[in-house]
């Protein structure tokens, strides 16, 4: 998987568990760029993502994430 891939697939998530169909996420982006990304919503897109992509991610690798482009590396690395 690429990190490319793993971005499009962030964006399929967010936009189900936001229920926005719209969102284009970008590598930069922080839960303050982002309507209703807070801390609830949070642990539903983490939890979506282990499921979809057969990872688990540890509480303080969540906790290093800075931005979206962390997460998909995360994704990447974890998805090998």
């Amino acid at each position: 998987m690429t990190k490319e891939e793993a971005l499009e697939a962030l964006s399929s998530i967010f936009a189900e568990v936001l229920d926005e169909k719209d969102i284009e996420l970008d590598y930069q982006m922080t839960a303050n760029d982002v309507d209703r990304w807070d801390s609830i919503t949070n642990m539903t897109i983490i939890s979506e993502i282990e499921s979809r992509f057969n990872i688990k991610l540890k509480l303080r690798e969540i906790i290093k994430l800075k931005n979206v482009g962390a997460l998909c590396d995360a994704i990447v690395s974890k998805s090998k």
